[in-house]
């Protein structure tokens, strides 16, 4: 009786088990979904707002947060309005999404490790701030300084999304290399700095003045300056994948799109300049690839160098910087 009764408390904790691990794959299979529509929602939010400033249509609608007093302004639809229309469309987009995935955190927060809430309360947060940076463009009428900021909250923005996807994706990291992830935070946060010298380049027109009358290009020379270290580190990181043949077999598909992002990057700043800053397709190219560049950053940051798809994937908070 005491044999059966042992194997009867193992057997029900064993369905428990089996139980609890199916509730949880269920509840973060749809975070992930959530997470990865998130990211694409916000470069194109990123994308769509560099649109709107190179067709210097961020006053297309006077008031925020609504346009001309309206959800859907039809009577003053033009391109300039519909940019501006379509920018906070998406940003609202992003808005409930974010606030979908904090909600449904909080009532699942049984079935899923007790960090996610934490990080989904984070990026509510700074959706809250990217918001109210969003209202101050309008109403301080395109202050440099607070389109600065709202292009840099909405990186932030990506990277927490994306560094939360990678934590839920992960398997179980035999070897965390953390010198390989600080090879990438490097040009990271070179790329962060280049975007903020670039957003102040187009906001304060230092582009415009310096190809036009050879004045206030100390921005412009900066923007162009801090292209080669950015290229030295990818090209560091290359030479350090090949030479660790694992990493580069494990990794090459990210390694190959950060190159190709690299050069095309390049290209499409060399072509704004050529062009005098004339062709919008190349500014916007140049914002979508800055876009793409650092999502590929951040993945390869997250992200298991080593990861092997399997049933199990566990959950390491760490990889994100919150403990439970």
């Amino acid at each position: 009786m005491v044999f059966e009764s042992n194997l009867l408390c193992k057997l029900i904790g064993f369905i428990h088990l089996i139980n609890s691990q199916l509730y949880k794959s269920k509840y973060l299979t749809i975070f992930k979904r959530l997470g990865i529509h998130s990211v694409f929602a916000l470069i194109a939010l990123i994308v769509i707002g560099g649109a709107t400033r190179v067709m210097e249509a961020g006053l297309a609608c006077p008031d925020w947060p609504l346009c001309y007093g309206s959800f859907l302004p039809f009577n003053h639809m033009n391109l300039r309005v519909f940019l501006e229309w379509f920018h906070r469309l998406d940003a609202f987009l992003v808005g409930i999404l974010i606030l979908s995935k904090f909600a449904l955190s909080l009532i699942w927060k049984n079935e899923i490790p007790n960090w996610l809430p934490k990080t989904y309360s984070l990026l509510l947060f700074l959706v809250i701030v990217q918001g109210s940076f969003g209202a101050l463009t309008v109403i301080n009428l395109l202050d440099s300084y607070t389109v600065t900021g709202h292009l840099l909250i909405a990186f932030l923005l990506l990277i927490t999304t994306i560094s939360i996807n990678q934590n839920l994706e992960n398997d179980d990291i035999e070897e965390p290399l953390i010198w390989w992830r600080l090879l990438f935070f490097v040009p990271l946060l070179l790329t962060l700095i280049q975007s903020f010298i670039g957003v102040r380049l187009s906001s304060t027109w230092s582009a415009n003045i310096c190809l036009s009358f050879n004045k206030r290009c100390l921005i412009l020379d900066t923007h162009k300056l801090f292209a080669f270290p950015i290229t030295f580190s990818i090209l560091l990181i290359i030479a350090i994948a090949i030479y660790k043949r694992s990493l580069l077999n494990e990794n090459w598909k990210y390694l190959i799109t950060l190159i190709f992002l690299l050069f095309s990057q390049i290209t499409l700043g060399v072509l704004s300049l050529k062009t005098n800053l004339n062709e919008p397709i190349f500014i916007i190219g140049h914002q979508l690839n800055a876009s793409l560049f650092i999502a590929i950053l951040t993945t390869l940051i997250f992200r298991n160098p080593f990861t092997k798809k399997g049933l199990n994937h566990s959950l390491n908070p760490q990889t994100v910087g919150i403990n439970s």
